[in-house]
């Protein structure tokens, strides 16, 4: 009788580089480890791989001239002003120094007391504590400086305001986007899940020039990479000179995998290239989910919701009669049936099942020094039913 359920590994991988053909690496990479390691590939094995080696190997990369001169194509006038980018050296200051090279004026709407993925200018109980309304009250940076004091992100000790006012912005704080067109009509969209709010919301105002962080890098720009979905979204750090924006093409690189695997072992293993997890930091509470979408890329089996009951409420309601081996059973009966009506699933949590497990491999990869950019995880679909 098995003993275990799901259970999932970081596979160590070799340095990947541009050109390098991934699948084929992937592949191989996974078949020696389940020959070193003594495990079966079987069917509806799950292989996740993480976003950065894929756009590694395509060479999806581009300078700040690049970012510069795109932002020069869409925006014609002298003036630029982007609402609610996240606080983050590696996700947007990179981004941040790349338009300013474009020459334009630029005015940054920072919300506040934290960016959209939650970390903060000040604590809540900062805010509370003076009186403040968050929905109206609008700020320029020495109001707020003065008000609040120095503002220190709690883990990284960096001043975000002095951060972004270094290329030669001016900073307002206010949490109604369309504060920013008393300034400019000109507007780069910053935020990255509620983007297409903020946008419909500034369109509706009267913004004139009206992009969001998607649209930019869409295609090349003197040869450089490009996202045709997610624009700069999802980008970090290469150097101090280039960013590596989020992959293309996912859809076709997991179908490949999956056929590679297929042809080597008769088995179908699903495969999806993970991002940023979705969970929350519980001390600073900062929502990791920095990239637009956790899974950019997955094969078909990964579609769609889980469908689990909750053991606990079985035990406690329709088997509370039952205990030992005759509650064991009497549950086991029941999955392998299949029986579970909507009330029987009830505190099951309803999220994707690429959410759930792009999560799953984020937390096992890390983004460190494990060396882990792929993710075995045997016995996801398993249930207490399956020997």
């Amino acid at each position: 009788m098995r003993t275990s359920g799901t259970t999932v590994r970081g596979i160590r991988a070799p340095i990947l580089k541009q050109g390098d053909d991934l699948a084929e690496i992937c592949a191989a990479t996974v078949l020696s480890a389940a020959r070193n390691e003594g495990f079966p590939i079987e069917d509806r094995d799950i292989l996740g791989v993480t976003e950065a080696v894929l756009a590694r190997t395509q060479g999806n990369y581009a300078t700040l001239g690049d970012i510069a001169a795109d932002i020069n194509n869409k925006f014609k006038g002298g003036t630029i002003g982007l609402v609610f980018p996240i606080l983050s050296r590696n996700r947007f200051f990179v981004l941040l120094k790349g338009i300013a090279q474009a020459g334009k004026k630029l005015i940054i709407q920072l919300s506040y007391p934290s960016d959209e993925v939650g970390n903060p200018l000040i604590p809540r109980e900062a805010l509370a504590a003076t009186g403040v309304n968050p929905y109206k009250d609008v700020f320029t940076a020495a109001q707020f400086v003065k008000l609040f004091g120095q503002s220190r992100h709690p883990f990284t000790g960096v001043d975000y305001i002095e951060l972004y006012q270094s290329v030669g912005a001016e900073i307002i704080l206010a949490n109604n986007p369309t504060e920013i067109l008393r300034h400019t009509k000109d507007v780069l969209v910053c935020d990255i899940h509620t983007r297409k709010s903020t946008l419909s919301l500034l369109k509706k105002e009267g913004a004139q020039t009206l992009y969001a962080l998607d649209e930019i890098l869409t295609s090349p720009v003197n040869g450089s990479g490009y996202n045709p979905k997610y624009g700069v979204l999802g980008t970090n750090i290469a150097d101090e000179k280039r960013i590596k924006l989020f992959p293309r093409d996912c859809d076709l690189f997991v179908e490949k995998v999956q056929r590679l695997l297929k042809e080597r072992t008769g088995k179908t293993v699903e495969v999806m290239v993970y991002g940023d997890g979705g969970f929350k930091d519980p001390q600073g509470f900062i929502w990791e989910l920095a990239d637009p979408v956790i899974s950019p890329g997955f094969t078909e089996g990964l579609s769609g919701l889980p469908s689990e009951a909750k053991i606990k409420y079985l035990a406690d309601s329709k088997f509370s009669d039952l205990s030992g081996e005759a509650l064991n059973k009497a549950i086991t009966d029941f999955l392998i049936e299949d029986a579970a009506a909507d009330f029987e699933k009830e505190g099951t949590t309803p999220r994707r099942i690429t959410d759930l497990v792009g999560s799953l491999c984020d937390l096992t990869s890390g983004s460190g020094s494990k060396g882990t950019p792929f993710v075995y995880i045997k016995g996801y679909f398993d249930h207490l039913g399956v020997d």
